[in-house]
């Protein structure tokens, strides 16, 4: 290769040579129109010789080895998590979230009641006197108490939402209906704004997970109170806000959204919906590694009942009314016990007080609540009744595991699993037992037994349940639970005819009741 080169070289310089002579002799010589030719091909050689001598050059310099660039990273547009056996998806900056929800609750129960007698010797009854038969035959059996499937997340960094969908119910499933289904603004911290149809704070119980709950059902006093302006699928709009030590919030309410039951019927449509307000205000001022304290107060007004007649009401029917009753804590069957029956309300309200506290495994928790209704039009001779109740429940932690508590609920939670259950690492997950005493009192100057009720008298009833639990937790999302209840209910017969009884008869029972629930919850 080098000794072409300088071949190539050598000739190109001879070519120069015999260039320079034949220039010199024209120059002798008169001018020759040739000269410019062989000026331009002179020119030429000599770039061609310096363009050899670049390519030799580069041929002598060691190659240059270059690396390939890696593409820089692209962050995936979505991450897929699962949190707590939750499934969901987010996208890399977190603003936005969608977490899958599913739960199945499904109970059995086994009512312990004497055995019916004819109506004309057995007394027992229900809420109302068409609930006769089933108040003295209560069904064993079992039911899917709640069975939910949804969606929550977060979109745009500040905004939250919720739809859910449920399709269990009491005694018998319902048809699917919404459960809840609101949107949030977060960004107002430590406040809240919420609108759609969903719980507003109204206690611990009420604000308290179902999926934690100590015991199958909650308190029937607690559900009394929040089904009278707050309570599930309640259409509502909500401001609140919180921190470590403290819980606030504000909430106007309406109607109930309108579900379809076991029997195919609905809510039927009011002439114009209930008003209400609905104000919880909570404190933490205990609160340490090993435990806390929390106290409070929570109420509600019901400024305008629900118009369920309309204008063609006729002359002495109810129009506007309010109505407290609830079943015995138990939802296998869903028959009521206890009722005011339908009160003609110009407004209504509840006030009730709040309080529970843990230390290490330790948990109590209680709440007292007064009822009152303002009778329409100061219905002359008739006195506004007033009722009220209250529980204390608590539970013991076998495997030493403390209910948490959510502080954007303000209400406590299902214990932490620490060791979930596994055959091969010889761990058997949580374990709870709980106990709870519940008084509920619907009577409002009852009289005594054997008379009619005064004008004013409301004989809705009161209920006492003792229970005990035993809760398993293998994991963070299966739970089984034992529980055993003694039902009381005292109540006097409100109207002989109406319920085909003896004047001031007591149609009240005891009983007893056994029920298991499993259930799976993310």
């Amino acid at each position: 290769m080098q000794s072409r080169k300088s071949t190539l070289r050598r000739l190109l310089l001879a070519a120069a040579a015999t260039s320079a002579i034949a220039t010199g002799a024209h120059a002798q010589a008169a001018p020759d129109p040739r000269d410019a030719e062989i000026q331009e091909l002179k020119a030429q050689v000599q770039a061609l010789a310096a363009k050899l001598d670049r390519l030799e050059a580069r041929a002598n310099t060691p190659p240059v080895i270059q690396t390939p660039t890696a593409p820089a990273s692209t962050p995936p547009a979505a991450i897929a998590v699962i949190a707590g056996g939750k499934p969901g998806i987010q996208s890399a900056d977190g603003r936005f979230t969608a977490n899958l929800h599913a739960v199945m609750q499904f109970d059995a129960a086994d009512f312990q009641q004497a055995t019916p007698g004819p109506t004309t010797a057995d007394f027992r009854r229900g809420a109302a006197a068409a609930d006769t038969s089933h108040a003295r035959d209560l069904s064993s059996g079992t039911n899917f108490r709640r069975a939910r499937l949804g969606i929550d997340g977060r979109a745009f960094g500040d905004w939250d939402y919720n739809a859910l969908i449920d399709f269990g119910g009491a005694g018998e499933e319902d048809a699917a209906h919404i459960q809840e289904l609101w949107v949030q603004y977060s960004g107002l911290k430590p406040f809240h704004v919420k609108v759609g149809a969903y719980p507003p704070s109204l206690g611990l119980e009420d604000q308290g997970s179902t999926n934690g709950m100590l015991f199958l059902e909650r308190p029937a006093v607690a559900d009394i109170a929040r089904s009278l302006a707050g309570g599930d699928f309640r259409e509502a709009a909500e401001i609140w806000g919180n921190g470590n030590w403290w819980y606030v919030n504000a909430a106007v309410t309406g109607r109930l959204v309108g579900v379809v039951n076991s029997q195919a019927t609905g809510v039927s449509q009011p002439f114009d919906s209930q008003l209400a307000f609905i104000g919880r205000l909570g404190f933490a001022p205990i609160r340490t590694e090993h435990g806390m304290l929390e106290v409070g107060v929570h109420g509600s007004y019901v400024d305008r009942p629900a118009d369920s007649g309309g204008p063609d009401t006729a002359p002495g029917a109810t129009r506007y009314s309010v109505i407290f009753q609830e079943r015995p804590e138990l939802r296998v069957d869903g028959t009521r016990l206890i009722s005011t029956g339908a009160i003609s309300a110009q407004h209504a309200g509840e006030v009730g007080l709040e309080a529970a506290g843990q230390y290490g495994p330790v948990f109590l928790q209680s709440e007292y609540e007064t009822f009152t209704i303002q009778r329409r039009n100061g219905t002359v001779g008739l006195s506004d009744p007033e009722f009220r109740g209250y529980y204390v429940e608590g539970s013991y932690s076998l495997t030493g595991e403390r209910r948490r508590f959510n502080a954007a609920n303000w209400a406590f939670d299902a214990p932490a699993v620490n060791h979930p259950f596994s055959i091969a690492d010889r761990t058997w997950g949580a374990w709870e037992l709980a106990a709870r005493y519940s008084d509920i009192d619907l009577n409002y100057h009852a009289g005594a037994p054997g008379t009619a009720p005064a004008p004013d008298a409301v004989r809705g009833g009161e209920q006492k349940i003792w229970a005990g639990g035993l809760n398993w937790y293998p994991n963070a999302v299966v739970r089984f639970m034992l529980d055993y209840q003694d039902v009381r209910i005292d109540r006097l017969s409100p109207s002989a005819t109406t319920f085909a009884t003896p004047t001031g008869a007591q149609i009240g029972q005891h009983y007893h009741a056994i029920s298991f629930r499993s259930q799976f919850a993310f």
